[in-house]
Parts: C-alpha cells; structure tokens; sequence
C-alpha cells in the first residue's frame, strides 16, 4: 500500500511538474523576443466535432475536450479500450475481470449511464442498463476518439449527463492504403486485422475486419471449484464505410459498425458461465452544400446492443435495445459565427424474454446551436428542447465564452444543465422471490454544471486547467438492496493536463482531484477515487520509439454505503516499437510491469466483508507485427 501511494503521488506531481513547467517556459519566452517569436507558434492544428457537432479546430474549443489518435491506440497493443481511456483526464474504470468482461467508464465521476458512447455518430448501447458494452469494443477499428468531459445533453440530448464519448472508424480520403496486423502475447492472446481505405473518383471507402481470441484468467479470485476456471473470450468485428460526391458539396453514403463477442465469465459454483454479445450500427446519410452559407446533414440509422447470457443450470436471459436515430442538421455560416439548428429523433425498443412492463419510448429534439470566434473572444450557446413520450418536455441549456489573455494564454468559463432518463432496468424490471428492483415512480435526473478554465499552447507546450462543479438533482443509484432510488449528489472537481516536447523526448500527463459526494447519504460515490492521475514518457532514436505509461489511483469504495475499501493502485506499462522499413513494423508492449495485484470491482459487502474480488491481469506481455505499404 506504501508502494501504491508514492506511485499515485509521483503520477500527481509528474502531472503538476508539467503544468509548472508550462509556466515558466512562457515566462522565459516573454524574457527574449528571440524567443518568443519561436515558441508562442501554435501547435498543429487539430479539428474535433464532437464539441458542437459541427468540425471545430481544438484550439477554439471552449469544452473540456481530449483526442486519442490514431497513433496511440495503435501503441495500446493488448490493452482495452477502457485500459486506453484510463489515460485520459477525467476517466476512471471498473472491470470484472479480464478482456470481455463487464467494464464501466466513469467521466469526472458520474454514472457509467451518464455519458453518451456514439460510433459514427450513433448511439449504441443497452437501454435496459443504460450503458455501452465497451469490453465490446475492439481498438483494432477505431481511427480516432473523443472526448467532451462536462454536461452535453444541450447537444445530443438525454443521458449526457458527464458527457460524451465519441468513436470514429478507420477510413480515409486519400489514395487507397491497405494495412493489416497480427500479434500474439500472454493469456494465449491472439489477434489478427486488415483492411483497405481510400478515395478513388468520387468515391470514398473503407473496409476493416478483425479478430481476438485470448484464454484470459479466472474473472474472481477463487482458487477451487467451478469459479476458479479460465474466463476465455473472442471477438470478431468489422467496419465498412461508403460515399459517393455526386456533385461538388453533395455526398450520399452509408457506414456501418458491427462486433460480436463470445465471453465466459463468473457467476456462480456452475461451469462455463456465458454472455453472447453482438452491437451493430449502421447509418444512411446525405450532405448537401445548399448555399455558400447553409449546409445541411440529412442522416437516419440504428444501433443495436444483443446479449444472451447463459449462467447456472437451465437459467439465462435474453435482451436486445434497438435505437432508431433520424437527424437533420442545418449549419449556416453567419456574418459573425455560425448558426446549428438541428432535429433530432431517438425511437428505443426493448426485446427480452425477461417480461418489462413497458418496452419502448421515444423522443424528439430541437436544437438551436451559436458559435462565433471574433478576434480575442469565442462564443457558444446551445438550448435544445427534447419531448419524451414517457417524461414530457426537458428542455437544456448551455452557455461558454472564452478570452485569449495571449497569443497563448487563453481563459474560459462555462454553464450547461442536462438530464438523464431512467433506464427500462430502473423502471420496469420485474420482481421475484429475492426481491424488488425496479420503481415506475423514478423521476429524471436533471444536473447543473458551472466550470473554468485557463490554458497555455506553444509549439512544444501546452498546459491546462480545469475547475467544475456539478449538481445533480434525482441522481439514480442502489441501495443495498439493488433497489433504484433518486438521491441528490455534488461532484466538484479540479483536472490538470500537460505536456512538453524536447527534441526526441515527449512528456504528457494528466491529474484529477474530485469529489464525488452522495449528497443524500453523505457519502462518496462508488468506485470513484478523489485522486486519479496517469503520465507519459516517450522517447525517439532512429527507427526506434520508447514509452513509459503510469497510470494511478487513491483508493475508491465498493458500496455506496462506504463499508468495503478498494486500495489505491499504480499500473507501469512499457513500449518499444521498431520500424523495420517503410512498410513493416514491430512493436512489443509490457502491461503491469511490476505485477501489481489490484482490484476494480469486488464481490464483498458490510455483512460479508472477505468475499471474492475480480481480478484484474498482471504482467502480461504482447508483441505485434504490422503492416502499412507506403508506396515507396
């Protein structure tokens, strides 16, 4: 445990050592005009949407927002995709055990179900949990991801109530390029890609396929009987993208995301315990440029989440979510910023053999979105009024402004409301022998969040802070009884991220200080830590690349009643890629360096304090050959 919190404390100031170097590096650039005029340029620029739904450059973002490129999650090898969100500010992580297991993600210390996960665009998930199997998730599909930390219900409607985690899919619009990728590592983990993107003519495309397969490790720590077996999973995925420009400034497409997975885990003392997952999105789509000032985005798709679980002897569970989503958004480009009025409908539907009450709500969005940058000063306003068939009217709001003190200092201030609709678990899910766990009478939940900000961008840094609070009214959580009730409860929050270039070397880092308090209670909500951080080291020489990771966390508690203790962790991860040539690679990537034995998520209770924890991997080794003709 000693171990444990030097770590946590050497990823915080690794992370504060970054912010304050930030400092002192503009403060020695203002000495020398020389100097100056060489590191006050602006790092590349990046563009995002996720932020207002319309492409933005990063640098003119008022939102609390992250990217993970292309790049690092090819550096990932072996981990999850929750493992790789771990590393950004602002999110922790729960598991149940190792690859295909039940995973959480938690965003400034919300609820899992309180942060929308979209794929192209669209939602996918349960709507009987109300969240996104992200064990289900396969990074070897992913180009990129986004993250906007802070209430975005004003933007994409209910449920965004942390935010919103934003997936794109591999595709590209240059010449056609073929990639492929195989690797092999501890677990008797195997995984295998490919595929092909491009544009030729008028016509963009894409196609990726992969696959994993891994024995894994018993998902809880029991050494005997039927528990103590191996949790093996396998997953095969694939993506496909398609438009054609029929016309300068008019696109017709279709894209679509598909997983399916195969996952035995932990249950009960009865063999091959088993979940068979399957999530699917496609979408239709047309872009139209109408006038110089007015483009339109016309699109209607649907997302699917499917399990069938299969645990003990003759029991197991069906349920299926579909979501229907139809969108028209109209972007108008006004003398002084750009105008968003868009029209969102969201149709969920629940098939399961377990039997709800009610299986199907719908609802309609109207959204009216104002951003301008003009000279030192950016501005943006959004109020969207979504009508439930099943809650009536909410309507959100949100406002932010920012003021460049600097070519490279820049200051912001934010408020945004949103609201969060129970799940079909939460409302309908039926009673027996053992007990209640559901209530009709739920309310919505329905937040408030204020924050500010300051922010420092060089050519080689960049330094930022970040101050929230966020209020949420009708919070929905478990009581002790697995019985949903409506609680009141105050996250406040400081996140500081950084990072600097020197020559061949890069440090990045991130910090987070929280607190996530059941208001009604007085207590801190489950599996939020008040100190989270993670940190970056990386280093060029020639065909070579080496990186440390560090990520660590300050101890969380099991139970929203704070009885059971999850003790703080650090996690040291390595990699080294070589680039053989212009078209082959080699990477090797060693997780949990020093095999920590640590736990996300725990069986135990105040009544039964010694009982089983899930497991989490220990050092674990994996290597990857992969393969990118340059054309050279």
């Amino acid at each position: 445990m000693a171990l444990t919190n030097r770590k946590t404390t050497i990823a915080q100031l690794v992370g504060l050592l970054i912010s304050s170097n930030a400092l002192l590096t503009y403060a020695a650039d203002t000495a020398n005009s020389n100097i100056v005029a060489i590191s006050t340029e602006l790092q590349t620029d990046e563009v995002v949407v996720t932020a207002s739904r319309t492409p933005q450059s990063l640098k003119n973002v008022i939102a609390d927002v992250s990217v993970i490129d292309s790049d690092e999650i090819e550096r990932a090898g072996q981990s999850t995709f929750i493992e790789l969100l771990q590393t950004q500010p602002g999110v922790e992580i729960s598991s149940t055990g190792g690859q295909g297991t039940s995973s959480s993600v938690f965003l400034r210390g919300t609820n899992a179900s309180q942060v929308v996960v979209l794929v192209d665009g669209l939602r996918v998930g349960s709507a009987t949990l109300g969240t996104t199997s992200f064990e289900n998730i396969p990074l070897a599909q992913i180009e990129k991801i986004e993250i906007l930390r802070g209430p975005a219900a004003n933007l994409y409607g209910q449920d965004a109530v942390g935010g919103v985690i934003q997936i794109f899919t591999k595709k590209s619009d240059g010449a056609p390029q073929f990639h492929a990728a195989v690797g092999y590592g501890s677990y008797d983990t195997k995984t295998a890609e490919a595929g092909v993107s491009g544009k030729a003519n008028d016509i963009q495309f894409a196609l990726n396929v992969s696959s994993s397969d891994t024995d894994s490790f018993s998902a809880k720590n029991i050494k005997t009987g039927a528990q103590a077996d191996k949790d093996g999973y396998r997953n095969l995925a694939a993506s496909g993208y398609l438009a054609y420009t029929i016309a300068q400034g008019h696109e017709f497409g279709v894209q679509v995301f598909s997983s399916n997975s195969h996952a035995n885990y932990d249950s009960s003392d009865t063999f091959n315990n088993y979940v068979n997952s399957s999530q699917l999105a496609y979408s239709f789509f047309s872009k139209n440029q109408i006038t110089s000032i007015w483009h339109s985005t016309l699109s209607a798709g649907e997302g699917i989440d499917d399990s069938n679980n299969q645990y003990d002897v003759g029991f197991g569970g069906s349920f299926k979510t579909k979501q229907r989503q139809y969108s028209w958004q109209n972007d108008v480009t006004l003398p002084l910023g750009r105008l968003t009025l868009a029209y969102d409908r969201l149709e969920q539907r629940v098939i399961s053999d377990t039997l709800y009450d009610k299986t199907s709500r719908n609802s309609n969005g109207y959204l009216i979105g104002y951003l301008a940058n003009i000279a030192d000063h950016t501005l943006q306003a959004n109020l969207r009024s979504d009508h439930s068939s099943q809650f009536g009217t909410n309507n959100t709001v949100s406002l932010a402004y920012a003021y460049s003190l600097t070519q490279n200092w820049r200051a912001s201030a934010s408020f945004g409301t949103a609201f969060k609709a129970p799940t079909f678990n939460d409302l309908y899910y039926p009673s027996d022998a053992f007990g209640v766990y559901s209530d009709p009478n739920l309310k919505a939940e329905r937040s408030r969040n204020i924050e500010a900000g300051i922010h420092y961008e060089a050519i080689n840094t960049s330094a930022s802070a970040t101050l929230y609070k966020n209020k949420i009214n009708n919070f929905i959580a478990l009581d002790p009884n697995y019985f949903p009730i409506n609680i009141n409860a105050k996250i406040k929050g400081l996140t500081l991220a950084a990072s600097q270039k020197w020559d061949s070397w890069t440090l990045k880092g991130s910090t987070d200080f929280q607190s996530p308090h059941d208001e009604t209670n007085d207590t801190t909500l489950a599996h939020r830590a008040n100190r989270h951080a993670s940190a970056n080291l990386s280093y060029s020489w020639q065909d070579w690349r080496f990186v440390t990771e560090l990520v660590a966390s300050s101890l969380r508690y099991n139970d929203a009643g704070n009885t059971v203790k999850l003790n703080g962790y650090a996690l040291l991860n390595l990699v080294a890629d070589y680039k053989i040539n212009n078209d082959w690679k080699i990477q090797g990537r060693v997780n949990n360096l020093l095999d920590k034995d640590y736990a996300l998520v725990s069986t135990a209770t105040a009544t039964s304090p010694n009982a089983a924890v899930y497991n989490t991997p220990g050092a674990n080794l994996f290597v990857s050959l992969r393969w990118e003709p340059s054309g050279k």
